[in-house]
């Protein structure tokens, strides 16, 4: 099927009644009968050789197929919408990003690397968090522009993914200032037997650390772990005990003097991936973040 075969007002059909989640809905603000309305869906799905939706007792469900083609209506109909309103004087041009980043991710860093979009009237931002492997199945379906994960993910041809390094940065061990001196631990070796927060064993830093210890014969004492970042955050701040974690997740703290770093381990680093599809339509501002210019 070429390009100048695809009849975009079969698409049109399809996307309202995907929008809508109902034929009947569809049809009515289409001015047309339901009859009508299948008949376009079942032509365009003639036309491109796959089955939009299926249906489940009275309702219809979108296959994965249809997922994809809503995905590229919904760009399609919706830069539509921004073209008209923008001929017609009524908005500005206007792009969408929507990202994704796995829960695990500091919220801090996030902020940072969104915070050059953040006074960008022309920009609409769509944040989601959630597991790695859920991510990237949005993001392969094109529901996602881009996840930011502090691991990568193997690529095949059946998904080709392509992991853009962004930087990493130090990981601190951190304590309540006035009891803990600053910088004053050696990392692991004076950790034996010491109360400690630590990343949960889904976060790529405990790995690291679980095998530095075992290396260094050092067992701390473990009194919690915590996949979410923020609430590891608020167990710093308020547990009097050591926490492992990226110095950017408790910036603030450190910034106020409520928290110090005690010490850190050169063989522990952070590191952070934009993981992006290698056929995504090319998105300037998303470029612009994966890419800032030399500081």
């Amino acid at each position: 099927m070429k390009l100048d075969q695809l009849n975009f007002h079969h698409l049109f059909y399809f996307w309202r009644v995907a929008k809508l989640g109902h034929l009947t809905r569809a049809a009515e603000e289409l001015h047309t009968s339901q009859s009508a309305v299948s008949a376009q869906i079942r032509q365009l799905e003639q036309r491109i050789g796959e089955e939009l939706f299926s249906r489940e007792g009275r309702r219809l469900v979108l296959t994965d197929s249809g997922h994809l083609v809503l995905a590229y209506a919904d760009n399609i109909f919706g830069l539509g919408q921004e073209m008209l309103g923008r001929l017609q004087g009524r908005s500005a041009g206007v792009t969408r990003l929507r990202v994704g980043s796995v829960a695990t991710l500091s919220r801090n860093y996030q902020e940072n690397w969104i915070r050059p979009l953040l006074a960008d009237s022309t920009v609409v931002l769509t944040l989601e968090s959630g597991l790695l492997e859920g991510l990237i199945s949005r993001l392969v379906q094109h529901q996602l522009d881009v996840v930011l994960s502090n691991e990568t993910v193997p690529s095949n041809p059946d998904r080709p993914l392509h992991s853009r390094f962004l930087g990493s940065q130090s990981i601190s061990v951190v304590g309540p200032a006035g009891r803990w001196p600053s910088n004053s631990l050696r990392i692991p070796e004076d950790l034996d037997g010491v109360d400690l927060a630590l990343p949960g064993a889904r976060h790529a830093l405990r790995a690291q650390f679980d095998a530095l210890c075992a290396s260094a014969g050092i067992t701390p004492r473990l009194r919690a772990e915590v996949d979410d970042m923020a609430m590891l955050r608020l167990i710093a701040r308020d547990s009097g005990w050591l926490t492992l974690l990226p110095e950017v997740v408790v910036q603030d703290e450190l910034r106020s003097g409520v928290l110090v770093s005690v010490g850190q381990s050169t063989a522990l680093q952070e590191r952070f991936y934009a993981i992006t599809t290698p056929h995504r339509h090319r998105i300037e501002i998303l470029e612009s973040l994966m890419n800032p210019p030399p500081a």
